[in-house]
This record gives C-alpha cells, structure tokens and sequence, in this order.
C-alpha cells in the first residue's frame, strides 16, 4: 500500500514494460524509430499507449479523435484496439511525421482504421462539427501545441458524447505546473485547462502521474 507516487528507477522501468503490458511489435518498432529522432521527446511512453488502448477496449469505443498524431504511436494504439469497423480520425499539421506512422499502420494491418487529416486541429474539429457529427464519439485524446489546450478540450466536450472520454496529455509538464517560478507560455496554457478542468461540473476529473501526466475526463 502507498500513499505516494512510486519513483521509476531505470531497472523498475524495465521490468514494467517488460511484465506489465503486451507491446504490439509494430508499436515497439515505431517508438524504436521515433526515439532516434530529436523530437523524440513529444512521443508518449507505451505504458500511457497501454492504458489507453485498454481504456478504449472498457469503452468498447468505435469512433475516436486524436489531436497531435506526431509520428503515429498513440493513432496506432488506439486503432489496434478499436473493432475492425472502427475509426481513428488524426490529426496533426506534419506531412514528414505522419509518414512514419502511415508504413507502420498498414504494416500492423490497421491503416483503413486511421483517417489522417493535415491540417490545423481546429479547423478539423469546427469542420466535423459543421458536418453534425457533435456527440458522436466515444474517445478523445489531446497531445498538440499546448497554447490551444483549452479550445481543444471546449470543442471535443462537443463532439464526444455523454459517457465518453477526453483523454489529456503533458498536464503536469515535467512538475512546471506546480512550479510558481515557471510562466511560459505553455505552462501557463496547461495551468489555465487545469484550472478550468476542475471546476467543470460537466465531467468527472481524473489525473494520472502516468508519463508526463494525463487527465481523464469522463463526460457525465
């Protein structure tokens, strides 16, 4: 039993991706490849990929929407969880990035799944919304340009439907969050959805000090 937040040694790490999840290889070939990348920083880890995918599968979710797809590792993960008739709609700005991803979705058999979409996230959400697609999934996940946090999460309260969830990363920032020293612009974004995500009646709040933090909003 523990009240605290369990410190991850590198040996302790090991051992939890080793025994504590089921890895698709093509999921560990891609993050194999991505962390050779300078920008590797901005992928999440498989543990969070693993909680997410299992979280899709309670869910039984069919229809899901992802903001920052970067090089593809959490759109394949949710898609290897999703029926054969379900359906990942990506969303990222990087042509470059997304290629990675692309190979290894048809190479995992689950690139008919995901629907990338290049352009800025929030012209795609306005356009699903003007198409009347407003509560119609079931999963959201928000890992993008952190400055528009909060508009992303207002418009995906929309289009997720009741009982759904909206998935949130990067929420404690590496501790910056808590750090009254830090103001920048994308520390005080995430400081400002936090803020916001509390007080919000509509949904039942939950934290996560997986990876970088992640929230889980469940839309009540």
């Amino acid at each position: 039993m523990s009240t605290g937040i369990l410190q991850l040694t590198n040996n302790l790490r090991e051992y939890l991706w080793a025994k504590g999840m089921k890895e698709h290889p093509v999921l560990a070939e891609l993050r194999q490849e991505t962390a050779k990348l300078p920008e590797s920083v901005m992928q999440i880890c498989p543990e969070q990929g693993a909680l997410m995918s299992n979280l899709v599968r309670l869910m039984s979710a069919k229809k899901t929407i992802e903001i920052g797809t970067f090089t593809g590792y959490s759109a394949l993960a949710v898609a290897l969880a999703l029926p054969q008739d379900g359906k990942v709609i990506a969303c990222d700005v990087s042509e470059k990035w997304a290629a990675m991803g692309k190979s290894k979705w048809a190479k995992a058999g689950v690139a008919e799944k995901i629907d990338l979409r290049i352009n800025p996230a929030l012209q795609t959400l306005q356009q699903l919304l003007e198409e009347n697609q407003e509560d119609s999934f079931d999963f959201a996940f928000i890992d993008a340009d952190k400055v528009n946090y909060l508009d992303y999460y207002k418009m995906c309260l929309k289009l997720v439907r009741k009982g759904g969830v909206i998935a949130i990363d990067n929420v404690l920032w590496s501790g910056a969050v808590a750090n009254s020293e830090v103001n920048d612009v994308d520390t005080a974004a995430i400081r400002e959805l936090n803020d916001f995500l509390v007080q919000d009646e509509r949904i039942s709040l939950s934290m996560i000090p997986v990876g970088d933090g992640l929230t889980l909003a469940y839309i009540l």
